[in-house]
C-alpha cells in the first residue's frame, strides 16, 4: 500500500512527478488517497500499456451494483453510460447514438464559430480577461445547452451545480449539488415531454425509439442528460484552458503554431496527451479476480485508471514531459479506449480547435497576465479555476 494522502496540494498542483515516481516502481499500485468523503483505498494503474488494456477489459465493470455498492450520482440521477456494462451499455449507447450523430455535430460548426466570435467581441476591447470566464467556460456551456435545449436563464445556476459535482469541495456539498441537479433535470424532461417536438437533442432522446419500440425511461433520460451536460462542457472548458496555458508557457510552441496554422490540430491533440482535462477515468470494479501486471486484484476491488499518468509513460511517448505540438500523439487515452470511448470526442475537438485558433488569430499579443488560479480539487478533472491573460 502506497499512502498518497500526504501529497495533498502537491498532487493537486502537479500530479505528474508523483505519477512518474509510481511508474518507476511499477505500472500498478494499491494506493490510499484523500477524497472529499475521506480516505479511499484503490488500485491505481499508471502504465500506458496496462491502462489501455484495463480500459477495454470486460472483467473491470462500470456497474458498481455488481459489487453491492451504488454511488451517489446513480442513486439520485439514474443509470447512464459511464456506470453501465453490456448489454445495458450497448442498448443505451445505441439509443443516444441515433440522436448524437457526427452529422449533427458537424452542423454545429458555424454556430460554434459565431459564439466564439461573439465572446471575443465582448472580451477583446478590455485588453485583459480571465480566459476561463470569458471564453473557455461560456463557449462549451452555450453549445451543449443549446444542443440539449437548456434555457439560457438556467445556465448560471447550472455552472455552480456542475462544478461542485465534478470537483467537489466536500461530501456534503457534492450531495447537495447532485440532489439539485436531479430535481432540475426531472423538471426539464417533463417540460419537454409536454411541449412536444422541440428539435433539440434532449427532445429527440425523449422520442427516439429503436425498430422494436425500445426507448429511454425517465431515469435513463435523466442519466443521459446528466452525462451529456457534465461531460459535454466540463471537459471542454478545461481542454481549452489547458491548451492555452500550455501554449503561453511554451513560447517556442506558440510561435510555431502562429507561423503555421496547420499545427492547430496537433496542438489540441498534444494538449489532450500532455495535460488532458480528465486526470483519471471514472472507477471500475473487478467483477472477478484478475491480475494486472502481476498485481492480484480481488473481486469487488476498485480500480482507478490513470489517464494523465499513462500519457506521460516514456515507454509509449518519447520524452513524455515535453510539450510538442508536432508530436505523433496517436494512441493517446484522453477520450478513453474500448466501448466507453467518449461519445463527445468529435464535439470537444471541434470546439477546442475553433476557440484556440480564433483566439490566437484575433489576439496576436496574447500572454499571461498573472499566475493561473488554483487547480481544481479531486482526481477526476484537471484544469485551473482561472486563467488571467492580456493582449
Amino acid at each position: 500500500m502506497i499512502d498518497l494522502t500526504g501529497c495533498g496540494e502537491a498532487l493537486r498542483r502537479d500530479p505528474h512527478p508523483v505519477y512518474a515516481r509510481l511508474r518507476e516502481r511499477g505500472p500498478v499500485h494499491r494506493v490510499r488517497l484523500a477524497m472529499p468523503g475521506g480516505v479511499w483505498e484503490t488500485w491505481l494503474v499508471v502504465g500506458y500499456d496496462e491502462a489501455r488494456a484495463a480500459l477495454a477489459d470486460p472483467r473491470l465493470a462500470k456497474d458498481s451494483a455488481k459489487t453491492g455498492y451504488v454511488p451517489l450520482d446513480e442513486q439520485l440521477i439514474g443509470k447512464y453510460l459511464l456506470v453501465a456494462d453490456p448489454p445495458q451499455h450497448t442498448r443505451l449507447r445505441g439509443l443516444v447514438a441515433r440522436a448524437f450523430t457526427m452529422r449533427r455535430v458537424e452542423r454545429l460548426r458555424p454556430r460554434i464559430q459565431r459564439i466564439t466570435d461573439d465572446l471575443l467581441d465582448a472580451m477583446l476591447p478590455h485588453g485583459r480577461a480571465d480566459l476561463i470566464d470569458s471564453l473557455a467556460y461560456p463557449l462549451p456551456i452555450t453549445v451543449i445547452c443549446e444542443l440539449l435545449g437548456v434555457p439560457e436563464t438556467d445556465r448560471a445556476e447550472f455552472r455552480k451545480i456542475s462544478t461542485e459535482v465534478v470537483a467537489p469541495t466536500d461530501a456534503d456539498s457534492e450531495r447537495a449539488a447532485t440532489v439539485r441537479f436531479a430535481e432540475y433535470l426531472t423538471g426539464l424532461i417533463e417540460d419537454k415531454r409536454c411541449a412536444g417536438p422541440t428539435g433539440d437533442l434532449l427532445g429527440d432522446l425523449i422520442r427516439t425509439t429503436t425498430e422494436d419500440g425500445d426507448r429511454l425511461s425517465m431515469d435513463e433520460l435523466r442519466g443521459m442528460a446528466y452525462l451529456l451536460l457534465i461531460a459535454g462542457h466540463e471537459t471542454t472548458v478545461n481542454l481549452i484552458g489547458n491548451a492555452v496555458l500550455a501554449l503561453l508557457t511554451h513560447p517556442a510552441q506558440l510561435a510555431a503554431l502562429r507561423a503555421d496554422s496547420t499545427l492547430l490540430e496537433g496542438a489540441v491533440e498534444e494538449t489532450l496527451r500532455w495535460e488532458g482535462p480528465v486526470e483519471n477515468a471514472t472507477y471500475r470494479y473487478a467483477a472477478e479476480p484478475l491480475r494486472i501486471a502481476g498485481s492480484s486484484i480481488g473481486r469487488g476491488d476498485d480500480v482507478l485508471i490513470g489517464l494523465a499518468a499513462a500519457q506521460r509513460d516514456g515507454g509509449r511517448f518519447a520524452d513524455p514531459d515535453r510539450f510538442d505540438i508536432r508530436r505523433d500523439t496517436r494512441g493517446h487515452l484522453a477520450f478513453g479506449h474500448g466501448i466507453h470511448y467518449c461519445l463527445g470526442a468529435p464535439l470537444a475537438r471541434l470546439e477546442a480547435g475553433i476557440a484556440i485558433g480564433t483566439l490566437l488569430d484575433r489576439a496576436p499579443g496574447l500572454t499571461l497576465d498573472a499566475e493561473p488560479g488554483e487547480w481544481l480539487p479531486g482526481m477526476l478533472i484537471r484544469g485551473v479555476r482561472s486563467l488571467p491573460v492580456r493582449w
